[in-house]
């Protein structure tokens, strides 16, 4: 039996009704004045200690018995009068059935035991003695009556701080929300809408290059660029506000988008040749993300250090992890090796390199993963990434 099954109210009943059978027989044995009357006083004692028991789950039941086990000892069995057990008893019955017991119960229960104790009341009892031993059960009917209103005012007071608790979690939850929100507004407002600018300046130069076709597909190629960027940043807006209701999030970056992505730096003058699965499995959306623009930042920077030098991209799975591999050849025109953003040198002079490759080992700290770049015997560069799988059991 645990300690938590001890402790449960019901098993009070239990105990003390025994407890009373007990008290009964020792009280015979040791006091010469229930006589040849012992057996049956002791006998009548027993029996409430039994009835007592019941107070488990009828609390009412139960005094009801032990307040008839006081005259059937008497007018059946010819007891001597009232022992203290049986006084013990009907005090712990009339407590009982005040505190697990609704009011009106409770009263109808300390009724039964006053009405017992005035029916076995010895011939010529003064009213003293009529009303001495019923008004004993007052104070102790009234200290359950007040046991029952603390317990139910306790109840009251959780039920009232589970609410101040709900009503917190969901005051800290709209400030959040409402966080989100200017963060959301702020994202929009200042890179938003210069991208939109920028994409609208780069279609109207594209009208203006009507008679140069290569330049135009290069613009062509940014101007998509940049409505691309311009709907994956209202995707990422629309997961930091609420959305309304019925309005539609712009798709967010994942290797679904995967033929996308190449046909959009292939429309920029980069040849790039993919090596993947055919149907990649469903990947942790954060680990789907990062993968898409490790791979995004990398094909940035073969165009921008590498010019259109030929590109070979392979992504490979396994049960364990995922593995991405960008590996272009060496620079065209015959210039020096292309130095890669980040890389902690300029790119001429008074210029600084971008965030490149420290983006991209931030962004697969961020999940665990390795990032090993570098140049290629054969003067090209390569970026190569491990996503490690999380495990499935």
């Amino acid at each position: 039996m645990t300690w938590t099954r001890l402790r449960d109210v019901r098993l009070i009943p239990v105990v003390f009704g025994p407890l009373v059978a007990v008290l009964a027989v020792a009280e015979t044995r040791l006091d010469d004045f229930f006589g040849a009357a012992a057996t049956a006083t002791w006998a009548s004692g027993v029996a409430m200690g039994a009835g007592l028991m019941l107070a488990a789950r009828y609390p009412l039941a139960a005094t009801l018995i032990a307040a008839l086990c006081l005259p059937a000892g008497m007018l059946l069995f010819g007891a001597p009068g009232i022992s203290g057990a049986a006084v013990i008893g009907m005090i712990g019955a009339v407590s009982w059935a005040g505190w697990r017991e609704p009011t009106r119960r409770a009263a109808l229960a300390l009724g039964l035991a006053a009405a017992s104790f005035a029916a076995t009341a010895p011939p010529g009892a003064s009213a003293w003695e009529l009303l001495f031993v019923p008004a004993v059960l007052l104070p102790c009917w009234s200290m359950g009556l007040l046991a029952r209103r603390s317990e139910e005012r306790a109840a009251q007071y959780a039920e009232l701080a589970a609410a101040l608790d709900a009503e917190r979690e969901a005051g800290a939850q709209a400030a959040v929300a409402q966080e989100r929100t200017r963060i959301a507004r702020e994202v929009h407002d200042a890179v938003a809408h210069s991208v939109s600018v920028m994409t609208l300046q780069l279609g109207a130069l594209r009208r203006l290059l009507g008679d140069r076709p290569a330049e135009r597909e290069v613009v062509a190629g940014l101007e998509r660029l940049g409505r691309q960027t311009v709907e994956e940043m209202r995707g990422l807006v629309g997961l930091l506000r609420e959305r309304v209701e019925g309005e539609q999030v712009a798709p967010m970056s994942s290797l679904v988008r995967l033929d996308e992505l190449i046909a959009d730096v292939r429309a920029a003058g980069l040849a790039v040749t993919l090596d993947a699965p055919a149907d990649l499995p469903p990947l942790p959306p954060v680990l789907d993300v990062t993968a898409y623009r490790v791979l995004q930042e990398a094909l940035t920077n073969v165009l921008r250090h590498a010019g259109a030098a030929p590109t070979a991209v392979a992504i490979g799975y396994t049960e364990q992890a995922l593995t991405l591999e960008v590996r272009n050849a060496p620079a065209t025109g015959g210039g020096p090796p292309p130095v890669p953003t980040g890389a902690g040198t300029t790119t001429g002079a008074g210029r600084r390199p971008g965030q490149g490759l420290v983006g991209m080992r931030e962004r697969l700290a961020m999940v665990q993963g390795s990032l090993h770049t570098g140049p290629e015997p054969d003067g090209g560069f390569a970026v190569r990434a491990r996503f490690p799988l999380p495990r499935t059991w």
